[in-house]
């Protein structure tokens, strides 16, 4: 009787995994003319990684663990009004205190004949998110409190947006802004994007970060000073599909995004900032199941960059800061799968900069099921002192996505890396020679009701 059960519920768990994507579960109600819309769903996510020779700590050669992420959001619409309210519960299997659980959204948007104002904690992202996004690889995903005022008509986007934060015991009395819950006390942005046709867009972004000082005054106290840095930068997109079918319904495209960011002000010490960065980036859809792609990065790094030799102490003096700060912007999308650069940090806290030349292509079947292979060659921007070379290393990747629902995916990846010595003396770590990365996804989006009333 046992075995029976087992079979029958081996079979259940078969059919339901293979179940063609296109299944649907009656979800919404109302008549679809009403105008007042509320939904309830939810993400849940959980991701077991295993990495070798990429750990931070240098004693330790490996590390396992499952992270999980759950999300529930709550959005209601009406005309002019739209309101949303998302709870969110992150951490690690088995931490102590059962991970955090934290307010994820919480925003109300009014809008009028394309003019609209939204408050609240909110998710700011532009164009590729390459400096700022939602960074939704990582549990907690960004967000900001902020308020935010745009127009969006005939072809023109245009967004203003400012945030200023504060720690509690300060409503008191005082201004220093440390250990908050954002690495700014104020931001404010202005963000320009144009459709000059349907093939080619163009977008402008001005940044003007906050940040408080790290500098001690000469009785070691901490200095109230506020340092501003800026960044101003343009995105452009050209985008070709043939005869005039959106990308997603055209039998091949041509998609080519080029961008520009330069960075200037005062950093959180007070040196100034001259720094750059430029990408292209190249995609390709060659026919129904082939996707092409190849790019390049470089981002700027600080001249006089150097790592003392293990065991030795070193200080060097900087009188600017030439390493560019990707600030807000989704990390894990760019510059390899491992995060070595940007998400962990350079020895010495400055940056040598960051060139990435890659090139990949993804295989797809039947909008279920995809594999994508990437490869990078990763050298720094600068020379390090002392380095036999500019290049750090070789990273592949390979990904593979299978789609059993539309609100349930699974994805596998493993990345492997062969590190240069330049590599080993920038972390200052001998484990990062060679690395490998396993990791094993599981997501369901279901959305549990959506009634027009």
């Amino acid at each position: 009787m046992k075995d029976k059960r087992r079979y029958i519920l081996i079979l259940v768990l078969c059919a339901l995994f293979f179940a063609p994507a296109k299944a649907k579960i009656q979800t919404e109600f109302g008549d679809s003319t009403k105008t007042h819309v509320f939904t309830l769903k939810a993400d849940l996510l959980a991701r077991g990684e295993y990495i070798q020779g990429a750990v931070p700590k240098e004693d330790e050669t490996y590390a396992a663990y499952i992270k999980e992420r759950t999300r529930l959001y709550l959005n209601y619409k009406q005309p002019y009004l739209e309101m949303q309210i998302t709870a969110q519960h992150s951490g690690v299997w088995g931490t102590s205190g059962g991970g955090a659980f934290n307010l994820r959204e919480a925003w109300a948007k009014a809008d009028y004949k394309g003019a609209f104002l939204q408050v609240g904690r909110q998710s700011i992202t532009y164009d590729d998110e390459r400096v700022v996004g939602l960074d939704d690889w990582s549990m907690t995903g960004a967000w900001h409190d902020a308020l935010k005022l745009g127009y969006e008509g005939f072809g023109h986007k245009i967004h203003i947006w400012g945030a200023y934060n504060q720690n509690n015991t300060n409503t008191q009395g005082g201004t220093t802004y440390l250990n908050g819950s954002q690495a700014y006390q104020n931001m404010e942005g202005l963000w320009y994007h144009y459709d000059f046709k349907r093939w080619f867009s163009a977008s402008l972004l001005f940044l003007n970060t906050g940040m408080q000082s790290r500098r001690v005054d000469s009785l070691g106290q901490q200095m109230k000073k506020i340092y501003y840095q800026q960044m101003l930068g343009t995105y452009w997109r050209f985008l070709y599909t043939g005869d005039n079918a959106s990308k997603a319904e055209a039998p091949w495209w041509v998609d080519i995004d080029a961008s520009f960011y330069y960075q200037f002000g005062k950093t959180e010490d007070g040196l100034p900032i001259n720094a750059w960065m430029v990408a292209v980036e190249a995609k390709a859809k060659a026919n129904e199941w082939i996707q092409l792609n190849t790019g390049y990065y470089h981002l700027s790094g600080d001249e006089n960059y150097t790592v003392p030799p293990p065991g030795g102490f070193g200080l060097q003096h900087h009188t600017h800061d030439h390493s560019f700060n990707l600030l807000f912007g989704s990390k894990h999308q760019f510059y390899g799968a491992m995060d070595f650069f940007y998400l962990q940090s350079f020895y010495g806290g400055y940056s040598p900069g960051l060139q990435d030349w890659h090139i990949g292509a993804t295989f797809t079947y039947l909008n279920q099921f995809s594999f994508q292979a990437q490869y990078h060659n990763l050298a720094t921007s600068v020379r390090v002192k002392n380095s036999p070379t500019l290049m750090l290393g070789h990273e592949l990747e390979l990904c593979a996505t299978y789609k059993p629902f539309k609100w349930m995916s699974v994805e596998a990846g493993y990345t492997f890396m062969q590190g240069t010595k330049t590599m080993e003396m920038v972390k200052r770590a001998s484990n990062r020679n060679q690395s490998h990365w396993v990791y094993l996804q599981l997501v369901f989006k279901p959305t549990f009701v959506k009634v027009r009333f």
